[in-house]
């Protein structure tokens, strides 16, 4: 089994993909931003596998953060097969791209572009030495076209450039058996971004044309068949997962 590194799992939509990795075998190391106690509570559900999960605190728009956080990930379990780029700052806010200040505009760069930069620089090294790499990262609807988002524009704008990013990655590392996709998640919001399949099931959602809520566990299916070791054919490609509903429009 290998090791996956998977940042922001102690809540939202990271939730299920640490679990799905645990149930899998596979050791893990998480991150947490600001909320200790969830992190806390997680551990405690979690507890079965203490032996496989490592938590650490971090904050993803500091380079010294994530160079801490790797090195601990290694420390722990050695080096890292599995890199899913779960974390990102967004502004929930509806504003537009005037209204922004400096470091909003700064942190949604950062926290959801500069990090995968840094996190690949860290860690591709053990994928190359290994040959066996998996990186994911996370989008939204229409980031494979560079689609305008109103008033989303710096986190659009981090995650459009995030789509050429992964797809640069893919073809640079396929040499050494790493893998780079994208998963961009549909409208999956409060208690559904940690609940489970069988939970949606149970209520209606009339504005997802499937007819029920998206959930983490989707994407967390998702991420963990691409990180496969027969999913190799699968890089620089870009998948959405939004039960057919239209993320972008919905908004305006």
């Amino acid at each position: 089994m290998g090791h996956a590194l998977i940042t922001a799992g102690t809540s939202g939509l990271g939730r299920q993909v640490i679990q799905k990795f645990l149930e899998s075998g596979h050791s893990v190391t998480t991150t947490y931003h600001n909320n200790a106690e969830k992190a806390r509570k997680v551990r405690e559900e979690l507890v079965s596998y203490s032996h496989l999960l490592h938590i650490e605190q971090a904050d993803v728009t500091k380079k010294e953060d994530l160079t801490n956080l790797v090195n601990r990930a290694v420390e722990h379990h050695g080096g890292i097969d599995y890199l899913i780029n779960n974390a990102g700052p967004f502004v929930f806010e509806r504003k537009k791209l005037l209204d922004y200040t400096d470091d909003e505009w700064d942190e949604m760069i950062n926290g959801n572009l500069d990090a995968v930069f840094h996190l690949m620089k860290l860690t591709v090294p053990y994928m190359r030495e290994q040959q066996f790499g998996r990186i994911v990262n996370y989008g939204f609807q229409g980031a494979n076209s560079a689609s305008g988002w109103l008033y989303r524009a710096a986190f659009a704008a981090a995650k459009s450039g995030l789509v050429s990013l992964t797809k640069t990655i893919a073809f640079e590392e396929a040499e050494n058996q790493i893998t780079s996709n994208m998963v961009c998640p549909g409208n999956i919001v409060g208690e559904m971004k940690e609940a489970s399949i069988a939970d949606s099931r149970k209520v209606h959602d009339d504005k997802t044309p499937i007819g029920r809520p998206g959930t983490g566990e989707d994407i967390a299916r998702t991420i963990l068949y691409l990180c496969d070791k027969d999913s190799d054919m699968i890089t620089g490609s870009v998948f959405e997962i939004t039960g057919g509903i239209d993320v972008i429009n919905r908004y305006r």
